[in-house]
């Protein structure tokens, strides 16, 4: 057994459903702690958060992750237990194998070896472990950032371990990602008999023709690093649910990924203009997730470029596709922010399982990458 294989095993053991990181930042810490690291328990309300360094000099590089994970679904569902990983047909399954407890194995053996061949390195490594991130994120990385920020502690470069691969390992880099921005609208008509619709306004009917050109508009083109802003409505809802009732206001759930091409505040703006333009009656509250951020070339992703084509041969994608991550919480600092990890394939589902094989290839990309950056 390979020490990340062994490590990522312990750390699927403990059930470390978002917020409760059950041991897993000791267990880290406890390793670190064998190498050199400085290591700092942070809580923040209910969230657990591991600070660890070996150095006190520039440049700092700090890798990202968090122990925690989605909720399992039924665990029945499961071929095995979620929480005891198992091995089928070199394949390593349990909740978190790939988002993103191999990943953090993957960061604490690369350095294990990577010290005891370079314990002069230059500048210093540095560990930012968060238990809130597949939650509301409030109470987690936002949070140490804040307090390195306070000590003016500041971050060159940073790894987040996000599972980025497609369909091999290293594939696929994201050297940024699209802004979030939440809305949260309520429509208000008048409920009333549904045979009488003259006295009563339906809060659907009324808010129907802005949707449609919510639904419809072009918000910007995107550029060569981002796609086209979208707009997605992820709730919908109205009614009493009884079929004679107009219902008295219609709530709306909805999203934007947005390009660096536009604000979220022109985003808001233009919302508002049509809800507006339609003279609706409405309450609309924002909730701004992240902005966009990119990291161009430069001596991160050069490094881990560089990494990825010395350790596997091939060359590796930089994309800014996908959800948000921790990363939109470091970048705005001016650290250089990129993410690599394992296949993203089964990630939050039933069954999630890493190759065993591409653990190792993972934590071997890792250890060059620290070559590349730390040492002449």
């Amino acid at each position: 057994m390979s020490a990340t294989l062994d490590l990522t095993k312990n750390l699927i053991s403990c059930a470390s459903v978002t917020p409760d990181d059950q041991g897993c930042q000791v267990l880290l810490a406890d390793r670190l702690a064998a190498i050199g690291f400085t290591t700092e328990h942070l809580r923040f309300g209910d969230t657990d958060n591991l600070w660890a360094r070996r150095g006190t000099d520039g440049p700092v590089f700090v890798f990202a992750g968090h122990t925690d994970v989605v909720p399992t679904g039924p665990a029945e569902k499961w071929s095995s237990d979620p929480f005891k990983p198992e091995i089928r047909d070199g394949l390593l399954y349990g909740r978190g194998t790939a988002d993103m407890k191999g990943s953090i194995a993957a960061m604490v053996t690369a350095c294990e070896r990577f010290i005891i061949d370079h314990p002069n390195h230059q500048g210093s490594i540095a560990f930012l472990i968060t238990s809130d991130e597949e939650g509301p994120a409030t109470g987690g990385t936002v949070k140490v950032i804040e307090t390195l920020e306070a000590r003016n502690e500041k971050i060159d470069w940073c790894l987040v371990g996000e599972p980025t691969s497609t369909d091999k390992v290293g594939d696929v880099v994201k050297n940024g990602r699209r802004g979030s921005l939440n809305g949260r609208l309520t429509i208000k008509g008048k409920q009333g008999h549904i045979a009488y619709p003259q006295l009563a306004e339906n809060p659907i009917h009324l808010l129907a023709p802005a949707l449609h050109e919510l639904c419809a508009i072009e918000w910007d083109q995107g550029n060569e690093d981002f796609p086209p802003t979208s707009f997605q409505i992820s709730n919908l809802n109205s009614g009493t649910g009884v079929t004679n009732v107009i219902p008295g206001t219609a709530d709306l759930v909805f999203n934007f990924r947005y390009s660096t091409e536009v604000t979220h505040e022109q985003l808001q703006l233009g919302v508002q203009t049509i809800l507006d333009n339609h003279g609706l009656n409405y309450d609309l509250t924002w909730e701004l997730s992240g902005k966009p951020f990119r990291t161009a070339s430069g001596a991160l992703v050069d490094a881990v470029k560089t990494a990825i084509k010395t350790t596997t041969g091939y060359a590796t994608e930089l994309s800014t596709s996908g959800g948000t991550s921790d990363g939109r919480f470091i970048a705005p600092t001016g650290a250089q922010v990129i993410e690599l990890g394992p296949l993203n394939a089964t990630i939050h589902q039933i069954d999630e399982c890493v190759s065993v094989a591409d653990l190792d290839t993972l934590s071997a990309i890792y250890e060059t990458l620290l070559t590349n950056l730390l040492v002449e």
